[in-house]
C-alpha cells in the first residue's frame, strides 16, 4: 500500500512495481489508510510524513505510523521523506519505521527495498504458520525438520520416496546441514523405525578399534578385550545403522565394510563364527566421495554399495527462504530450555541473519539464537545479540566458493571501502548504478 496526498506520486509508484509483479494499492490520506488496513493484507506499507498542503513537519506521517504499530508491528513500514530532511526519517526509523526514501527517488532503490522487505514479512509469515503447523507433528515424537525453500523440496520428495524402502542411503552436504536429521527421518519413515537407529562417527573411530567398534570382537581377541563386545552392525540388526564422515574410513576397513554390506555376514575381533545381520545403512559425508573414488583414496565398490540413491543437502546460503522459519524455530526450543521470556526478533536483526552467510550452515544459525536468547536483557533479540557482523571476519578461501559468491564477496567489500556510496562503488566496479542495484538484490546485500 501507498499512502501520498499527491496523485502524480501514487501514479509513478503504481507504474514502477506493478512491471515487478506488485500489487500495489494507493491511498491519499491517512485516515484512508487505517480503512485500507483494516481490511487487507499487506506485505509492506510505503507513506509519505505530509499529507496537508503546505506542512513540513512530518507529523501527521508520525502519528500514523504509530497507529500502524498499534495494529501490526510487525508490517514493514518504509518512509517518503522531502530530500535531505535526514532528521525526520531518523525519528521515524527510531518509532518503528524498517526504512525511507528520499524524494525524488532512485527507482532502482525503490524497487529494491520494496522487495527485500516484502520477502522478509512473508518469510517470518510462513514461519508463524509453519511452528504452528509443526505443533502436533513435534508432539508425535517425529524428528524435527523445517524445510520450505524450493531448494529443498527435492530433499523432501526423495525422503517420502526412499524413506519406506530399504535401500542403501548417501547423505551428502558442507558441515552443518542437517545430514543427521535426515537420517532420522529416513528411518522414522522406514517398516524399520519400530528397532534401534545406531549412529556413529566412522571417521573419528580410530583404525587400530575401528574393528572392533564396528564388527565387535571376542574375549582374548587383543590384550584389553576382557569380554565380549557387540559390534555397531548387530546393535543395529533389523534396524538402521547410520555411518556419519564415511569417506575418513581408511581404505583397509573399507574392504571389510564392503563384505558385510554386500553379504550381511560379519565375523566379531578374534571368532571365527560368523554372523548374520539385517542392517539398512545410510552414511553421510561433505566430501566429494565420486572425486575421492576417481583419486583411488575411496573404493568405487563401496560407493556404489553405499549410494544406492543419494540426497545433497544444499547450504543454508542456498536455502536463504529458511532462515527465518529456523531462527523462529530455535528461538522457540531455546526460550523454553532456559526461561526467557524472548518474543521474537528485531527487523533489524532478521534482516542481519538474512544477508550473513552462515558457514557453518544451520548448525551455526542454532548456536547463534541459543547464544542470543542467552545475552538478551529484552523481549526481542536484537543485532548486537547476534554478534555475527563482524563473525570471521578472516579472509575466506576461495577454493569452495562459486562465481556468484565471490561476486557477492567483491561486491560487500567495495561497498563497505566506499561507506556505503553506491556511485562510487559502481565506477570502482566498472558497472551502471543499475547492474550494481540488480547485483545487491541478487545477493541481498
Amino acid at each position: 500500500m501507498v499512502a501520498d496526498d499527491q496523485p502524480h506520486i501514487l501514479e509513478a509508484v503504481e507504474l514502477l512495481l506493478q512491471p515487478q509483479g506488485i500489487i500495489v494499492d494507493c491511498v491519499r490520506s491517512p485516515q484512508l489508510a487505517l480503512e485500507a488496513l483494516g481490511q487487507t493484507d499487506y506485505d509492506v506499507l510505503l507513506i509519505d510524513l505530509n499529507y496537508t498542503r503546505d506542512t513540513t513537519s512530518g507529523q501527521e506521517g508520525l502519528d500514523l505510523l504509530a497507529r500502524i504499530q498499534e495494529m501490526d508491528s510487525r508490517l514493514p513500514v518504509i518512509v517518503m521523506t522531502a530530500w535531505g530532511n535526514i532528521d525526520l526519517a531518523v525519528e521515524s526509523m527510531k518509532r518503528g519505521a524498517r526504512d525511507f526514501i528520499q524524494k525524488p527517488w532512485e527507482n532502482e532503490r525503490l524497487i529494491s527495498l520494496i522487495k527485500v522487505h516484502a520477502e522478509l514479512h512473508q518469510a517470518l509469515r510462513r514461519a508463524r504458520q509453519l511452528e504452528l503447523e509443526n505443533r502436533l507433528l513435534r508432539a508425535e515424537g517425529m524428528p524435527e525438520f523445517v524445510a520450505s525453500a524450493p531448494s529443498m523440496q527435492p530433499v523432501l520428495e526423495l525422503i517420502a520416496q526412499v524413506g519406506p524402502s530399504d535401500a542403501n542411503v548417501l547423505i551428502t552436504g558442507e558441515h552443518g546441514t542437517g545430514k543427521e536429521i535426515v537420517a532420522k527421518l529416513l528411518h522414522a519413515a522406514s517398516p524399520r523405525s519400530r528397532m534401534p537407529l545406531v549412529a556413529v562417527n566412522a571417521g573419528g573411530l580410530p583404525e587400530g578399534t575401528f574393528e572392533s567398534e564396528i564388527f565387535g570382537h571376542v574375549k582374548g581377541a587383543f590384550t584389553d578385550a576382557r569380554t565380549d563386545r557387540i559390534g555397531r552392525f548387530e546393535l543395529a540388526n533389523n534396524g538402521t545403522l547410520f555411518l556419519d564422515e564415511i569417506a575418513n574410513v581408511p581404505m583397509r576397513q573399507q574392504a571389510k565394510l564392503l563384505r558385510v554390506l554386500e553379504t550381511g555376514e560379519l565375523e566379531r575381533v578374534g571368532s571365527s563364527q560368523t554372523r548374520r545381520v539385517d542392517v539398512r545403512v545410510l552414511s553421510a559425508t561433505n566430501a566429494q566421495l565420486h572425486e575421492e573414488a576417481v583419486a583411488g583414496n575411496f573404493r568405487e565398490d563401496l560407493l556404489f554399495r553405499l549410494n544406492t540413491v543419494e540426497i545433497h543437502l544444499p547450504a543454508l546460503r542456498d536455502r536463504r527462504e529458511d532462515i527465518p522459519l529456523l531462527a523462529v524455530h530455535f528461538l522457540n526450543r531455546s526460550r523454553a530450555r532456559y526461561r526467557k521470556q524472548v518474543t521474537g526478533f528485531s527487523s533489524a536483526a532478521m534482516q542481519q541473519m538474512m544477508q550473513y552467510a552462515w558457514p557453518g550452515n544451520v548448525r551455526e544459525l542454532e548456536h547463534t539464537v541459543e547464544r542470543a536468547i542467552l545475552l538478551c536483557r529484552t523481549d526481542e533479540i536484537d543485532p548486537s545479540n547476534l554478534a555475527i557482523s563482524t563473525a570471521r571476519a578472516t579472509t575466506p578461501s576461495f577454493d569452495n566458493m562459486s562465481i556468484d559468491e565471490v561476486e557477492a564477496l567483491l561486491i560487500r567489500k567495495v561497498l563497505r571501502r566506499c561507506d556505503g556510496n553506491i556511485s562510487q562503488a559502481a565506477d570502482v566496479l566498472g558497472l551502471s548504478r543499475a547492474a550494481l542495484y540488480r547485483r545487491i538484490e541478487k545477493y541481498g546485500l
